[in-house]
């Protein structure tokens, strides 16, 4: 089973460059607020750091323009949209080459069904998580009988898992919901922003695992 894995909330080049020496997919950078934000200079050091590994932004209802001009300062490859985006945003982001993924963040089915509606498929891949009051997961787990639902309503389609995620917890997600990709931030730090570096490479072998196993 192929399960890729993005670190995201990248806040130093050492962490992004060790995540990408032990097999990361993607890596991200936080523009969207939080004790995880970074600047333009921040965020050019980390993709710098990243050699080929693909470096996403996260953003929060900025307009298209902005995402672009950020996207293009920067070097990155793609943009998470980590908030209620009109789905212009992510075709006009589609038009101009970038890997689009889009949030569905949901506590039941029905926000579920108008999460899904929402975001109508644009996009390269959907991320699935819990939906906090403060945004993002806050790490938080996605119970699991609600991510296989997710899972059944975007087949066909790339769905990552995301929600308070850990070395010890990633493999069973893996195998009981089987999404195309995972990602992390708290779950492989010792402070916000700061990776600890035995949970983040712990944390990649055990998707390595889960994929061997399944």
């Amino acid at each position: 089973m192929d399960v890729d894995v993005k670190i995201c909330g990248l806040t130093r080049p050492d962490d992004a460059a060790l995540a990408a020496a032990h097999g990361a997919s993607y890596l991200g950078v936080v523009f969207a607020g939080g004790p995880r934000m970074v600047d333009v200079a921040v965020a050019a050091s980390i993709v710098a750091a990243a050699g080929q590994v693909p470096v996403i932004g996260v953003f929060g209802l900025e307009p298209s323009r902005t995402i672009l001009e950020v996207t293009r300062r920067v070097g990155l490859r793609g943009a998470q949209l980590h908030a209620d985006f009109p789905a212009t945003t992510a075709l006009e982001l589609l038009d101009d080459g970038l890997l689009v993924w889009q949030v569905a963040r949901f506590n039941d089915h029905a926000s579920l069904d108008t999460e899904l509606e929402r975001i109508a498929g644009a996009g390269h891949r959907t991320l699935v998580e819990p939906r906090s009051a403060q945004g993002g997961g806050q790490g938080q787990p996605l119970p699991l009988s609600l991510a296989i639902v997710a899972r059944e309503r975007l087949v066909g389609r790339s769905m990552v898992l995301a929600g308070g995620l850990t070395a010890e917890s990633v493999g069973e997600a893996i195998r009981v919901v089987r999404p195309n990709g995972v990602d992390v931030s708290s779950g492989v730090e010792k402070a916000p922003g700061i990776k600890d570096p035995a949970r983040l490479v712990a944390f990649l072998e055990a998707v390595r695992d889960a994929r061997s196993a399944a």
